[in-house]
């Protein structure tokens, strides 16, 4: 299986890799850390997700802010800025109506992207998840802050080295029931994925996450998941955070990885949860697309890129347009960048042509 891996770049300039796989309506993924889409492909975390959705699917993922093949060393990380990564990636691709993937910390991204847009998720599947996180000022009991302080000093020091030991302590809340060969990967898959320091602010930035409140707002069908002996994200935590979604569906899988493999009978529970969910989904399109060649033109230009490349054809310089438009003059640079990749274009002077032989520019 293959990606095609393209890029878009976020409202305060961070590059996100994109990968879409399969064919068919469009079924999009909300990003976590320790993401990689390169590694996704050969991954036993991963590559099982890929086949299935791609299966019936077009299956977009992208790497998260700071991981994989996205920009490493970023501003700001929180949820504001990951939902506004994942509108990047919905407006790459010009999506109107799609069910929404989220898992672990990426099921409160996907909760709150699904409140605010109503009009665009149809469905939500969620694994692994919750709505406030465990290690959080909420909790009123010191060990357990004492404790999410000691996971994050396990990342301080174990991140980015050789030596494995501290990255073990994550292996085991991962992972309740592993093989020694899937621990190794797992452990790699963190080494590669993320930087110490970005390590470190991804999991201060997630004992903030809070979505109790706006999880009420969730107007679509969805199913919520969670692996019964869940060691990282506690399995009362998913069952809270399927409580606080109006109509959601709970269902328990009986593993004790946060995510099942699949070699798992959760793995096939889970499977035959979801394909009849997603087959009942009659909602989802991309703008103006009902075909291959359709999708293949819809993957080409942005609202913001065609806004910026109106303003190329104009005679505008990237300082010019970065004033006007409120960004900075790299911003504008790599939307520019997109556009010509979008548009298989060299110059810009060819790709205000072909833009305006596609009508794009008004």
């Amino acid at each position: 299986m293959e990606h095609d891996i393209r890029f878009c770049t976020t409202a305060d300039g961070v590059r996100l890799a994109v990968g879409i796989s399969g064919k068919g309506p469009p079924i999009v993924k909300a990003a976590t850390w320790l993401t990689h889409l390169e590694y996704d492909l050969t991954s036993p975390f991963a590559k099982h997700w890929l086949e299935a959705f791609s299966r019936d699917h077009t299956f977009v993922g992208y790497d998260a802010r700071g991981c994989g093949l996205s920009d490493r060393r970023v501003g700001e990380l929180s949820m504001d800025a990951w939902l506004e990564d994942l509108d990047a990636v919905v407006d790459l691709l010009r999506l109107e109506r799609f069910p929404l993937l989220g898992i672990s910390q990426g099921a409160a991204i996907a909760v709150a992207y699904a409140a605010r847009h109503p009009q665009k998720v149809s469905r939500l599947v969620l694994l692994g998840g919750f709505a406030r996180a465990y290690f959080s000022a909420h909790n009123p009991d010191p060990k357990v802050l004492e404790e999410g302080e000691a996971l994050i000093r396990a990342a301080k020091m174990g991140w980015g080295r050789d030596d494995s030991a501290f990255r073990q302590v994550f292996v085991t809340k991962f992972l309740g029931d592993a093989t020694a060969e899937q621990q190794r990967a797992f452990d790699e898959r963190q080494r590669v994925t993320t930087e110490p320091e970005m390590a470190v602010r991804y999991l201060r930035a997630m004992f903030s996450v809070d979505v109790k409140e706006i999880a009420r707002q969730v107007a679509c069908p969805t199913l919520v998941f969670h692996c019964r002996n869940d060691r990282l994200i506690y399995f009362d935590q998913g069952r809270k955070l399927a409580a606080q979604i109006p109509g959601a569906r709970f269902i328990p899988l009986e593993s004790a990885n946060h995510i099942p493999f699949e070699n798992e009978p959760a793995w096939t529970q889970f499977l035959a949860e979801v394909r009849p969910f997603l087959a009942a989904d009659g909602n989802t399109a991309f703008a103006g697309a009902s075909s291959a060649t359709n999708l293949e033109q819809s993957r080409a230009l942005t609202p913001r890129q065609i806004e910026i490349l109106r303003e190329v054809a104009h005679g505008q310089t990237d300082k010019q347009i970065a004033r006007k438009l409120s960004l900075s003059p790299r911003t504008v640079e790599m939307h520019v960048a997109n556009a010509l990749a979008g548009l298989q274009c060299r110059t810009r002077a060819e790709a205000v042509r072909k833009a305006g032989e596609q009508g794009l520019l008004g």
